[in-house]
């Protein structure tokens, strides 16, 4: 444990966690996916900044220790043609000592430009992160071909973390658990050591992701954790107690709620129904991110739109402090009359 956890107790639920952790088809290869079946995986990445950056956390059962702040593959880093932009935030996340990287093939759309900007740096700094990406396919073969093109793109022979994304509906539960579901592709990927551990990802309704968390023993979870949480649908109360009891890595997301959760949040003329963000937040960042950063999780991931609020990102985690109960509390509060605005990601009907 480093000196900011050990100078920073736990109550018992949240302390325990953070010390938790102490064959290819032809069809398969067809999509141009090379087994590694003859030799093993390159060991875990290791970033050298990171230890003098920020605390760390076990990914679970994993044997991973990522730092607590991560980055995510959205926001500038899936904007079509912003390579200018997007590659220097890659970079500079290395550089800061951030060593987890989350991507997905739904993310920048048909051209898939997150992977492709996160690929430019990958193909010369891939053993400083563990990387992480989705299949939003919900079929073996689909989500397959996914992968091989994952691959190519981000200009590497293996994920530490492929994962299901977004589960939202129980239907999807039993397409992917289903003879040649999304679940069979994981499974041969990770035998054929395309990649190392398997995870769910969801921020929709928490009993979806139970399910499936229930069915297979999922390395990790990507589910959605910010301030308001508790409003409505909570996976603060419903799923993390079920992933926390499964030693599994817990990934935070939706921290900011693409911002509509902070303070400075502006709304700009009509909003998307589904969008809301109506009226100002009601919260600082680093109130944001200390209240995700108190909950048993092992990072967060937060797309950044600049070097600038990347940088600033960073330095919240390297000071962070444990909330306690009472301040968390407090936020959960002044987050009510935010609520949908916050959650806007959640099934609301």
């Amino acid at each position: 444990m480093s000196d900011k956890e050990s100078e920073n107790p736990l109550p018992v639920d949240r302390r325990d966690f953070l010390k938790l952790g102490g064959a290819a088809t032809a069809g398969y290869l067809a999509h141009g996916l090379m087994a590694r079946s003859a030799h093993a995986f390159p060991p875990l990445p290791s970033n050298p900044a990171t230890p003098a950056t920020m605390s760390t956390r076990n990914l679970g059962r994993t044997g991973y220790r990522a730092g607590i702040f991560s980055l995510g593959g959205q926001a500038t880093i899936e904007q079509p043609n912003n390579e200018a932009a997007a590659v220097p935030i890659v970079e500079r996340a290395l550089d800061l000592g951030i060593n987890y990287i989350d991507t997905a093939a739904a993310y920048g759309g048909s051209g898939r430009w997150s992977q492709r900007y996160i690929g430019q740096v990958m193909k010369r700094r891939r053993s400083e992160t563990f990387l992480a990406s989705k299949t939003h396919d919900r079929s073996r073969d689909g989500s397959l071909r996914l992968l091989a093109e994952s691959l190519r793109l981000l200009q590497t022979d293996h994920l530490d973390l492929w994962q299901i994304h977004n589960l939202t509906h129980m239907d999807q539960i039993e397409q992917i658990f289903a003879p040649h579901g999304a679940v069979q592709a994981l499974q041969e990927a990770r035998e054929q050591k395309m990649v190392r551990y398997l995870g769910v990802t969801g921020h929709a309704d928490p009993d979806v992701l139970i399910e499936a968390v229930r069915r297979f023993p999922f390395d990790t979870v990507l589910l959605a954790l910010n301030a308001a949480d508790k409003h409505h649908r909570s996976f603060i109360e419903r799923l993390l107690p079920m992933a926390v009891e499964k030693q599994m890595g817990i990934i935070g997301m939706k921290v900011p709620a693409r911002g509509r959760i902070l303070s400075t949040w502006k709304p700009a003329g009509k909003q998307q129904s589904w969008e809301g963000g109506t009226q100002s937040g009601a919260l600082t960042m680093r109130e944001a991110l200390y209240y995700v950063l108190s909950l048993p999780v092992s990072t967060v991931i937060i797309g950044c739109d600049t070097v600038a609020q990347l940088e600033e990102n960073v330095q919240l985690a390297r000071s962070f402090t444990l909330l306690s109960d009472e301040q968390m509390t407090a936020l959960v509060d002044r987050t009510k009359p935010i609520a949908r605005q916050a959650l806007f990601f959640r099934t609301w009907a």
